[in-house]
């Protein structure tokens, strides 16, 4: 089965729909997912605006960077200290 992709101002504004009390089955039905989708979103994106959204991806692709630079060097640091032993 195809992924569908919602854009982040979409799941804010299926959220904000959700708070203001239109009923889940319809919200989902209009962005064409399920309940369970809608809630997964719901507990993300509850509270944030699109900017907040936008900024909250840009920290995680920034996390993610710097913890794979953390693992590189980590790898090269053990690599280091092993060829160090051996010369010992």
């Amino acid at each position: 089965m195809k992924k569908k992709v919602h854009s982040e101002s979409e799941k804010v504004k299926a959220v904000h729909q959700l708070e203001s009390g239109v009923d889940a089955a319809v919200v989902a039905r209009d962005y064409n997912i399920s309940r369970a989708t809608l809630y997964n979103w719901k507990s993300k994106y509850s509270g944030m605006e699109v900017s907040q959204v936008k900024r909250l991806k840009e920290l995680e692709d920034e996390n993610r960077k710097l913890k794979q630079m953390y693992a590189d060097l980590a790898l090269d640091n053990k690599i280091l200290k092993e060829v160090i032993e051996k010369k010992l």
